[in-house]
This record gives structure tokens, C-alpha cells and sequence, in this order.
């Protein structure tokens, strides 16, 4: 066991996070993380704004014999205000918020007795979080797969920690993007972090949404197949914000686009259609293949509990004996 802040203040075993990731964190994936002794978090993503997406409510009702979390996105949710309030007479133990104000929602998420757990994407949007109330903060690097920004994990974490040292002490602080494996889970750690939120590790459990061509397709490339794009959400009609872009699996509509952002812009929405055939149709060469630079570390799909066990033996293994190295005297 390693033992944080975050596994004193939220009860768990470990200090992991499973993201809530959209068409990927069902109730299952979440329920089998937290009962490995991590979080998981079911993802409300667009609030059933975007075709396909699978049932939340159903998805909630898979997660909770266990201690589970829901998260959503910001700017979504403000269209469907009504999809939070459900959540809440689940009891989630938290909810996440992600992409937008979080202000508006706290005082709900608070009187339903759940904790408040904020993503941020860049240093002026944690003080929106602790106006908020939220318990966490996590930082969520550009190495990350699906939405994120610019920031690089490795520098944001510890410059988030000093903030928070000197801001508000007692928020815990998550580390998100490109923490796959033990050794993620120990330099987040040594960065400052109480904890990481995983995703793209997740992403290829056995529990998990995710297809089985799209994980066969992760285990055969690594971090130079995926790129980072505004292009995607245009074309296929999704209205994200211009701060976000979008890391994914590089395919022949990345091939095509990615270079192309402004062109894309004004084409908004024209492959809506054709993307939606195409995701049902599990066309790889079209939709996206959502995961982030850890892809390379990704070599099959075990269960999430086996991802928990690997990530904690071998961060603790290392955060005990320390980094191999030899130092000379003098």
C-alpha cells in the first residue's frame, strides 16, 4: 500500500483514479477499479448530447455496489443541467467536472453529500476550482489521450503544487497525462501529486467499453502514432471550445486534416454523418482511436484490477529503493 492524502481523505487503498472517459468508463470498468482499491469514475461525458453515447443511468446502476464517482463535461452539461442532478440521487461518492466553470454546480454537488473533483487544463483555471470547493484539483498533462491542452505534465504538476501549497493547503492535487504504469504513479508522486487519474491504462482493461479492434489496433503502434488535433471535433460536428484539442491514434482523416485546422473550422459538422457510420461500422481508418503517448506501454487488455496491482507493487518498489543510479563521493 502507499498511503496519501488522497487514500486518507477518500478511503481508498490506492492513490488511482480511473478517468471518466467518454464511450469507455462504464459502471463496470469503475466498480472493478474501486473494488482493486482505487476510484473509478463513471463517465457522463456530454450529458447524452452526443449520439451513441451509452446509458449513463444504466451505467451508474452497473458501478454501484461499490464506491464510484460520475464525471461530465463542463460545457455540455450547462445544456442539460437535469443529467447532474440525476447522478446525484445515485450517491456518487464524487464528481468530476471537467472543461468549463465548475462554480455553478457546486452548491448542488455539495448538498447531495459528494466531493468535488476539478480538471484543469492550465494554471488560471485552479482558482475557479477552489472557489468551487473541490476537494482535488488534477492536472491534467497534454501527453493525456482524448480532450486536454498544452501543458506538459511534468512541469505543471509541481508548479500546481507549489500554488496550492501557498493558496489552499488543504486541496489535494491529482496528476493526469501520460501515467501508465508504476513508474508514473511514483514520479507523479515525487512531483508532488497525492495521486494520479489514469486513463488510456484503463482504456484497454478488460472491463472497459472500448472495442476490441480498437485496443488491437494500441498494442500494435506506440507514442508516435498519436497526434493532437483540433481538426476531428469540427468535422464530426462536436462543439469544443478552440482552448481544447484532441489526441488520438493518427489514421488516414488525421492524415488528411490534422494540418488543417481553420479549413476545418468552417467545414463544421460536414462528416457528422459519415462519422457516425463510420463508428458504427468500427472504421479505424475514420473515427478516432482515443489514447494518449502511453500507448507504447500498452501491451494487452488484463483486468483493471491487474493494472491496479502492476501500478502500485512497482511505484512502491521504487519510491522504497529508489532510482538506480551510483553517486561518487566528493
Amino acid at each position: 500500500m502507499i498511503i496519501t492524502r488522497l487514500t486518507e481523505c477518500f478511503g481508498i487503498r490506492h492513490p488511482i483514479l480511473c478517468a471518466p472517459m467518454a464511450f469507455t468508463t462504464g459502471g463496470e470498468l469503475a466498480a472493478a477499479v474501486s473494488r482493486a482499491g482505487g476510484l473509478g469514475i463513471v463517465a457522463g461525458a456530454y450529458a447524452g448530447a452526443v449520439a451513441g453515447e451509452p446509458d449513463l443511468e444504466a451505467e451508474l446502476n452497473r458501478a454501484k455496489a461499490e464506491k464510484f464517482g460520475v464525471g461530465f463535461i463542463v460545457w455540455a452539461l450547462e445544456k442539460a443541467p437535469a443529467a447532474l442532478t440525476n447522478a446525484l440521487r445515485r450517491k456518487p461518492f464524487c464528481v468530476f467536472l471537467s472543461f468549463g466553470d465548475p462554480r455553478p454546480y457546486a452548491a448542488e454537488i455539495r448538498e447531495a453529500g459528494a466531493k468535488l473533483i476539478c480538471q484543469v487544463q492550465f494554471m488560471s483555471q485552479i482558482d475557479m476550482a477552489l472557489e468551487a470547493g473541490a476537494e482535488a484539483v488534477v492536472v491534467q498533462g497534454s501527453e493525456a489521450g482524448g480532450h486536454g491542452a498544452t501543458r506538459s505534465t511534468f512541469p505543471f504538476v509541481p508548479e500546481a503544487a507549489d500554488y496550492l501549497e501557498k493558496r489552499s493547503p488543504q486541496t489535494l492535487l491529482i496528476a493526469a497525462g501520460g501515467i501508465g504504469d508504476g513508474r508514473g504513479l511514483a514520479a507523479a508522486l515525487m512531483l508532488g501529486a497525492d495521486g494520479v487519474l489514469v486513463g488510456s491504462r484503463f482504456w484497454a482493461a478488460a472491463e472497459a467499453l472500448t472495442p476490441q479492434v480498437q485496443t488491437n489496433k494500441a498494442i500494435a503502434v506506440n507514442g508516435d502514432d498519436t497526434i493532437r488535433t483540433k481538426a476531428l471535433d469540427s468535422l464530426r460536428g462536436v462543439p469544443w471550445p478552440r482552448d481544447y484539442s484532441y489526441r488520438f491514434l493518427k489514421n488516414k482523416l488525421s492524415d488528411a486534416w490534422a494540418d488543417r485546422e481553420g479549413e476545418a473550422f468552417r467545414a463544421f459538422g460536414s462528416l457528422s454523418a459519415e462519422y457516425a457510420e463510420a463508428r458504427a461500422r468500427h472504421d479505424l481508418d475514420t473515427i478516432a482511436v482515443t489514447c494518449g503517448e502511453i500507448v507504447g506501454l500498452i501491451k494487452d487488455r488484463p483486468p483493471a484490477a491487474a493494472i491496479v496491482d502492476s501500478m502500485v507493487a512497482q511505484a512502491a518498489d521504487l519510491l522504497r529503493n529508489g532510482a538506480k543510479l551510483n553517486f561518487a563521493a566528493g
